[in-house]
């Protein structure tokens, strides 16, 4: 098959990401051999890439937004069969033993792996997924639009519930891309009122065609005080502008895996009248379930930009610079 292969990590203009040659995988005795349809275009795809995170797979094939059908099955699994539609997600596997994983917070597990980043991912022809950690499709819901619901749509979700907005709340968005536009549109059918703030023009028009109270720029104030806020964008230099903007009481919730330094902050203008800074760590399989039941109950679609999988070097190009609204997703041509 053909995959790309994170070959040196660093920045786009190097060229890190080549396209090789690589046997079709075996699934484990646990897994499903899976046939990539899709991949959403993920910024945790970039970091890996341009080595914001460190290495954890040398040559690894990024990619865990995978939309495909099950092409193989490992000796012990049970409950799929070839043909099934199935989706990959960052979180590959957990030890299911540690005290994290025994109270349900598997996502903090210190064993967890994650695709595309300790595993090959789905930026080529087949992938593997633990059949434990692979997630049934909602019905009705193509490949393409599938895809960014798989990481996207569920760490979207699970900031949201980390940023403990209220009833018919007061919700920021700092950054409006694939994560956030998915987001809001939870939060909006749950009754909250939206309000955007991000530097893109275009991000800000779909944040008002989606139903968004207001859209500006990422240093502006809302047009309220917030009850709370969610970070999408990796920028640092955002915190104290989200911190101000929040009423008293508010929370914060900072998104992303990867973030630049966070200035200083003042204690009484941005962290007094009990505001909390809460950070966002992958996801538990139970959240994927839940935003899954919610995304199809709410009709939660996608914005998508389609990139044939062969462009994928382009896709990050594009996503890194702003130049699409909502998410980026790869078709499959490399088969």
């Amino acid at each position: 098959m053909r995959a790309w292969s994170v070959l040196a990590p660093g920045p786009l203009t190097q060229g890190p990401l080549r396209l090789v040659d690589r046997p079709v995988p075996v699934p484990g005795e646990d897994e499903l051999l899976v046939r990539v349809r899709a991949c959403g275009v993920c910024r945790t795809d970039l970091h890996v890439v341009e080595g914001d995170l460190p290495v954890h797979r040398v040559g690894v094939t990024p990619g865990h937004e995978v939309a495909g059908t099950v092409a193989g099955l490992g000796a012990a699994v049970e409950g799929f069969a070839v043909g099934d539609r199935v989706g990959v997600a960052w979180l590959r596997r957990t030890c299911g033993r540690c005290a994290h994983c025994a109270r349900g917070a598997e996502n903090l597990c210190p064993a967890s792996r994650y695709t595309g980043w300790d595993a090959d991912g789905g930026y080529a022809g087949y992938t593997t997924v633990p059949a434990a950690f692979a997630h049934r499709p909602p019905a009705g819901v193509d490949d393409v639009a599938l895809a960014p619901l798989l990481c996207a749509g569920i760490i979207g979700y699970r900031a949201l519930r980390r940023a403990a907005l209220p009833p018919g709340g007061r919700l920021g968005l700092y950054g409006f891309g694939g994560s956030a536009h998915l987001c809001a549109q939870v939060a909006l059918a749950e009754g909250a009122r939206v309000h955007v703030l991000t530097r893109g023009a275009a991000a800000r028009r779909l944040a008002l065609a989606l139903g968004c109270a207001s859209a500006r720029g990422p240093a502006d104030a809302p047009p309220e005080p917030l009850d709370s806020a969610i970070l999408f964008a990796p920028a640092g230099e955002l915190v104290p502008f989200a911190l101000r903007a929040l009423d008293r009481g508010g929370v914060l919730a900072i998104a992303g895996i990867h973030l630049s330094d966070v200035p200083p902050l003042r204690y009484e203008s941005e962290l007094f009248y009990e505001k909390e800074v809460r950070s966002v760590t992958s996801n538990t399989r139970g959240d994927a379930r839940e935003f899954l039941a919610l995304a199809a109950r709410y009709g939660v679609r996608a914005t998508t930009r389609q990139y044939p999988l062969s462009r994928a070097p382009q896709a990050l190009a594009d996503l890194k610079d702003g130049r699409f609204e909502g998410a980026a997703v790869l078709v499959n041509d490399l088969f």
